[in-house]
């Protein structure tokens, strides 16, 4: 079976804007070989959800958007994100461009290197060369090689060798703009047994439909610790499709937190894997549903290195019509001996209309390992409502606590502080309280 894919731009106007905008040879032919992949690629086929219904070809027009002078210019719908950031390391995407950079210079002059991607591989091409679209493959299906072709801002974080960074750095992403193409790619190189502490916000403000088409590549050098925490709070216009991979050698750690809190229908997936021999991965999801969200949320890890342990953990509150398929897939290769991979899904339904599917998934082609899953999906239980109303608390109060309590497994984990309220914040705005 074909599907035929819609080209948002064809190979002589994407060729000459990668020209204009004075891209590395290897850059625009990456582009365009990325581009005839597409029209050949059927799209990504997920677990029980249609996406050729959804909203993924309206991708815009690559607009780029004037920089900040300074970041009291900065747009007001994501004012509160950024305040206290004036002397942090700080990113700001708006539309289909980066608007403002700022490393902080202690972390410069021990080579840290923090800027958009479109700057990254005309300044550190060889390096940004070596490590592009090598984890996401652009031949994947035809949303990777349409990211692969038009990516737009992003950002490149490299982290040298013996460097620890206890500060995290914060990127911002918004798309205000129906007309412009939002595309970032986000790439983390952490060299061996360095350290650092990513996070980024992904939010819209606009009334009109628009598309992320958005990847994420994490390199964790021998030894390394990388902590990447995520948090989409896309509208109801936004279609948000979103690919993580994180490669992982000899000793290497990965955290993802992630935080699905947009309004509109989203398919994410996060995987890491273990390459190399003690390498290992730890995955947290928080996730709300509301309105008529179709969601699909996939976590994976796939272990090659021995002695390779991960953990993912996610839950998830539907609310009125929303529905979800929650995928957790461990994969255990031929040679990863004591390997542990655990997993947990559960989903939380709030209303009649809600849906929920937790699908664990473990694939072992190894003897020697350890591996488990939970999963569940159900209502309140309303014997805990009654409960906690007969010491005198509202039923809305008592929902609310048990809904909080369902959550607090991940939230409480998530070792950042600022994170965690926002998360919460988030939480109790999508859930109405």
């Amino acid at each position: 079976m074909t599907t035929q894919t819609i080209l948002p731009v064809d190979a002589q106007r994407l060729s000459e804007l990668s020209q204009s905008s004075g891209e590395p040879g290897w850059l625009k032919d990456s582009r365009l070989q990325a581009l005839e992949l597409a029209a050949e690629l059927e799209l990504p086929k997920l677990e029980k959800t249609r996406i050729d219904r959804w909203n993924v070809n309206n991708y815009g027009g690559y607009k780029a958007s004037k920089p900040l002078a300074q970041l009291s210019e900065a747009p007001a719908s994501i004012t509160a994100l950024i305040k206290d950031q004036e002397e942090g390391s700080l990113i700001i995407q708006q539309n289909s461009g980066v608007i403002y950079t700022r490393l902080a210079p202690e972390l410069a002059a021990q080579g840290v290197i923090f800027t958009d991607l479109q700057t990254a591989v005309k300044e550190h091409g060889e390096l940004v060369q070596r490590y592009l679209h090598k984890a996401v493959l652009p031949n994947e299906h035809s949303i990777a090689a349409l990211h692969a072709a038009l990516w737009n801002g992003g950002v490149f974080l490299y982290v040298p060798k013996n460097v620890v960074i206890e500060t995290p750095l914060q990127a911002v992403l918004l798309t205000d703009d129906a007309e412009a193409a939002f595309v970032p790619h986000i790439l983390v190189v952490a060299d061996t047994n360095s350290s650092v502490t990513y996070v980024d916000n992904y939010v819209s403000d606009k009334a009109e439909a628009g598309l992320h088409n958005g990847a994420v590549e994490v390199f964790v050098g021998a030894g390394a610790k990388v902590r990447y925490a995520t948090v989409h709070q896309l509208g109801v216009d936004t279609t948000d499709v979103t690919y993580r991979r994180a490669v992982v050698e000899n000793d290497g750690t990965i955290e993802w937190i992630v935080g699905e809190m947009n309004y509109g229908d989203t398919a994410s997936d996060t995987k890491s894997v273990l390459k190399g021999n003690g390498s290992s991965s730890d995955a947290k999801v928080i996730a709300v549903g509301s309105g008529s969200q179709k969601l699909n949320y996939t976590t994976q890890a796939q272990h090659f290195g021995k002695n390779t342990p991960s953990d993912m953990i996610t839950r998830a509150v539907m609310r009125d019509a929303a529905s979800s398929i929650i995928n957790g897939i461990t994969k255990i290769e031929k040679g990863a001996t004591r390997a542990d991979g655990q997993q947990t899904e559960k989903v939380l339904m709030l209303s009649p209309k809600a849906r929920g599917d937790a699908n664990p998934i473990l694939l072992i082609d190894e003897d020697d390992v350890t591996a488990g899953h939970a999963a569940s999906v159900g209502q309140v239980n309303y014997e805990q409502v009654y409960y906690l109303m007969s010491r005198g608390i509202s039923r809305h109060d008592a929902e609310t606590l048990i809904i909080y309590g369902f959550l607090a497994p991940v939230v409480s984990q998530i070792p950042l502080e600022g994170l965690r309220n926002q998360l919460q914040s988030l939480v109790e705005r999508k859930l109405g309280q």
